[in-house]
């Protein structure tokens, strides 16, 4: 790997880790573009480290809803939750979590055995039609009972939890596609799936990465490290703009914007890479 390569990987890690196209699509089909190894245990190790700094730019984005989660510093809900008294708490972050984290622990090796550039095609088509559905379902059927992350309920986080299951054992189905869409499916509005979504990527994702990097450290050697370092930092970077971005413009970028985005891949790849 050379700096260039850690470059382009941490700019598709940062660009598509929180925005519902699946970041590990992209980096299955990225690394198979560039002409690596998906399964080779030192981009696997590359594929975590960055991913950690992608984290560090959304914790760095929600420092102080984490704080407060954490009962160290005490904030105001949001406007639209001041009304009623409700708030997010820890146990909300852990009934959404819990699902995804148990599923993944008993079916790692499972999940593993799919990651492929033609399973991650199928995904990006069928994560592509779910996400139309969730905001059709959303606009036109749904009574909407949560305008902000405070207003969730215990309900509709386990619900989203449970949808965010599609994720682990679908690589390239996006996990932030599958709990945004699986928000506004129980009721919750675009930006509070969204920050919601983007908040329990946190843990879920340090777990994850924690959990890998207890098999992949020894791959972090005098001769990787230097591009571990550059991919890490372009990430966190990368990452950072584009969650602010996204945040910004959520009323103007829907769900099914991005459903089109990943037809449009999967096309292209089909056509240009697979055969």
């Amino acid at each position: 790997m050379d700096t260039i390569t850690a470059i382009i990987l941490g700019i598709v890690e940062g660009v598509t880790e929180f925005i519902p196209v699946s970041s590990t699509g992209h980096m299955i089909l990225t690394s198979k573009l560039l002409g690596y190894d998906e399964q080779d245990p030192i981009m696997k190790t590359f594929e975590i480290v960055i991913q950690l700094g992608a984290i560090l730019a959304i914790a760095l984005v929600y420092w102080r809803r984490i704080l407060d989660l954490l009962g160290i510093k005490r904030t105001m809900p949001e406007s639209g939750s001041l009304r009623s008294g409700k708030k997010l708490n820890l146990l909300h972050v852990i009934i959404g979590i819990a699902p995804a984290l148990v599923v993944a622990f008993f079916a790692r090796d499972f999940i593993k055995s799919l990651f492929s550039a033609n399973t991650v095609i199928w995904a990006l088509i069928v994560g592509g039609i779910f996400m139309i559905f969730a905001e059709w379902f959303n606009k036109s059927k749904a009574r909407i009972t949560a305008e902000t992350m405070d207003d969730l309920s215990y309900k509709q986080v386990l619900l989203i939890g449970l949808y965010q299951i599609l994720s682990v054992v679908w690589p390239g189905f996006s996990r932030s596609g599958s709990t945004i869409s699986g928000g506004m499916l129980s009721g919750a509005s675009y930006k509070a799936s969204a920050d919601f979504s983007f908040l329990i990527a946190i843990p879920i994702m340090c777990a994850a990465s924690g959990y890998e990097m207890l098999d992949s450290y020894k791959y972090m050697t005098k001769d990787t490290i230097g591009m571990f370092v550059i991919g890490f930092i372009v990430a966190f970077v990368v990452a950072y703009v584009v969650v602010l971005a996204f945040m910004k413009l959520i009323q103007k970028i829907r769900l099914t914007h991005f459903a089109i985005y990943r037809f449009v891949l999967a096309a292209v790849f089909w056509l240009f890479v697979m055969r």
